[in-house]
């Protein structure tokens, strides 16, 4: 069986994937052929006896910039889709995260020291961050992205319901959860979700992922598609914790 998603990432440090993507769900993935995840060295695409792939900013300026050849050459030799891990791209989110799980190719650059020469920009197709902050580097953002975007590929997650109720998944914050043991520091399991209604256990559930997000994500109700059921609990929740 030959892996049906090809992901490809560009980095300057490629050692610092071999552990994370050998573990856990993405692991398992590749193991099964489900997925490829090939990692390249923007170095060896220099062109230089030195591997050299920065230099000094135009203009004059702090830190230096990693030059378009080497970053080039290794897209052209990849291909897929092009994203650059960047913070000035458009805000990581898991609706993006679904959307490049229907590729079967993707090509992520990991950008390094005051960033890549804007003239690569021609080869990239969309650019992604992770938040707003200054990272070392588009190598942990490369690490979010590939995590987020495998467990959604078809066939990953055997059950797809195990993230089709994650939080974010229908724009809503997620219900608690519980396992054994049932009383832990005195701290019960609530009876409902011993009780075996399946009907109880679902209201309880979306009662608990609408006043999760009402109290902590308040924003993402205002993009939520909600149902009348749930626009009604959401209702009651309000009148009670505002």
């Amino acid at each position: 069986m030959s892996a049906k998603t090809r992901i490809e990432v560009l980095t300057l440090f490629p050692k610092m994937f071999e552990c994370i993507f050998s573990e856990g769900i993405v692991g398992r993935a590749r193991k099964n052929k489900i997925i490829e995840i090939k990692i390249r060295d923007i170095r060896k695409y220099s062109g230089d006896k030195n591997r050299k792939v920065d230099d000094r900013p135009y203009g004059g300026g702090s830190g230096m910039v990693m030059k378009a050849g080497p970053v080039h050459r290794a897209i052209e030799d990849a291909g897929g889709r092009v994203i650059l891990l960047s913070p000035q791209g458009k805000q990581f989110n898991q609706a993006v995260a679904l959307a490049l799980s229907r590729y079967r190719r993707l090509l992520l650059v990991c950008g390094r020291y005051e960033g890549i020469d804007e003239r690569i920009m021609k080869d990239v197709d969309e650019e992604i961050s992770i938040g707003d902050y200054v990272l070392t580097g588009g190598e942990l953002p490369a690490m979010v992205v590939v995590d987020s975007v495998v467990r959604l590929i078809p066939g990953v997650i055997k059950e797809s319901e195990s993230f089709e109720k994650d939080s974010f998944f229908d724009g809503l914050l997620d219900y608690p959860h519980y396992t054994r043991p049932r009383n832990f520091r005195g701290m019960k399991v609530p009876d409902v979700l011993l009780s075996g209604n399946h009907e109880k256990i679902r209201l309880w559930r979306a009662r608990q992922s609408l006043k999760n997000t009402l109290l902590k994500r308040r924003d993402l109700l205002e993009r939520a598609k909600l149902s009348r059921e749930q626009k009604d609990i959401l209702l009651s929740l309000k009148k009670k914790y505002n």
